[in-house]
């Protein structure tokens, strides 16, 4: 019941609203617009003495974020184990098979056993990684104080 008498209501406040545009469409045909509802003609800028000052709008240095060609890669931890293609990636040095830190560089995806072990992945992209991981909460001046960062 309630839904029809709100269903009414808008009814009611659209028919209002057309009526107004109907007739202000009416006043414009007939000529009796008041002038502040007309258009103005474009005039042009008037040439001031001094130029306007010059703002800088970026961030303050301390607030960047590096873009992506600033960054030699980037890593995330995966504590849990890799499935790919119905399998679970293990490390091929120690058998590891949990507790990854992935790293994405140069278009590569790599994985890192906790005992710092190295492997390329190429079923993962960095598209992948991307679609994973968060936003970034660190930037390092050098891989080990990222390692160190992760805990690892």
């Amino acid at each position: 019941m309630f839904h029809r008498i709100r269903r009414r209501r808008a009814e009611e406040e659209m028919a209002g609203i057309l009526r107004a545009h109907a007739e202000f469409e009416a006043r414009i045909a007939a000529g009796q617009v008041p002038p502040q509802h007309l258009a103005q003609p474009a005039t042009a800028p008037e040439a001031s003495a001094e130029p306007a000052p010059v703002v800088d709008d970026f961030l303050p240095p301390e607030l960047r974020v590096p873009s992506h060609d600033q960054v030699e890669g980037r890593m995330m931890p995966w504590p849990w184990p890799l499935v790919l293609d119905d399998e679970v990636v293990a490390c091929a040095a120690c058998g590891t098979y949990r507790d990854w830190l992935i790293i994405s560089t140069c278009g590569q995806v790599w994985l890192r056993c906790r005992a710092g072990h190295q492997q390329p992945e190429p079923r993962l992209d960095t598209a992948w990684f991307n679609r994973h991981s968060g936003p970034s909460d660190a930037t390092h001046a050098t891989f080990e104080d990222c390692l160190r960062h992760l805990g690892h």
